[in-house]
């Protein structure tokens, strides 16, 4: 086998599909981190609000008990997480006030969990962070470049359930 030379035009090609492969690579890592920053824009507005101790994972677990509650199992399979670790969750959330525990009116084994007022509260004052976050990203970037973030992200993200990776 002989070593033919890359002629100079597929040298060029190779080089810039390695220069946009790593300006590709650089989007997850934007993407996790606005993710991240905004969980924690909404987790210290959150905070401010007064409701404490009050973790990101709790937040996710509220997604799933509005509007209309759900069982421990439902809230395991929505977290990701084991029957046991969803009902230590809601035992914490019982105890902070943000959830009650009543009999299930459709399956007499299960536990329905639902929202207190203070519940309620606390997703509003999550949302009200979520925009307060938001409208910052706008102010710095403009309302339409937002908008067309949005809409650009809901062409490929897949729409589903949000859940913690923790």
């Amino acid at each position: 086998m002989t070593n033919r030379p890359v002629p100079q035009e597929q040298q060029a090609v190779v080089k810039q599909q390695a220069v946009d492969d790593r300006r590709l690579l650089a989007l997850p890592a934007l993407l996790l981190g606005g993710a991240g920053t905004l969980m924690q824009a909404i987790h210290e507005g959150v905070e401010q609000r007064g409701f404490t101790g009050v973790r990101p994972a709790h937040g996710f677990a509220f997604v799933r008990l509005a509007p209309d509650g759900a069982s421990i199992a439902e809230v395991a399979e929505h977290l990701g997480v084991t029957k046991q670790a969803a009902s230590q969750l809601v035992e914490e959330l019982l105890r902070r006030g943000y959830v009650r525990v009543e009999p299930h009116p459709r399956d007499a084994r299960a536990k329905l969990v639902t929202l207190t007022e203070r519940g309620w509260a606390c997703t509003r004052a999550a949302d009200e962070a979520a925009l307060e976050a938001v409208r910052a990203w706008a102010g710095e970037l403009g309302v339409d470049r937002v908008e067309e973030l949005a809409a650009d992200l809901a062409r490929v993200a897949r729409p589903g359930r949000l859940r913690p990776l923790w």
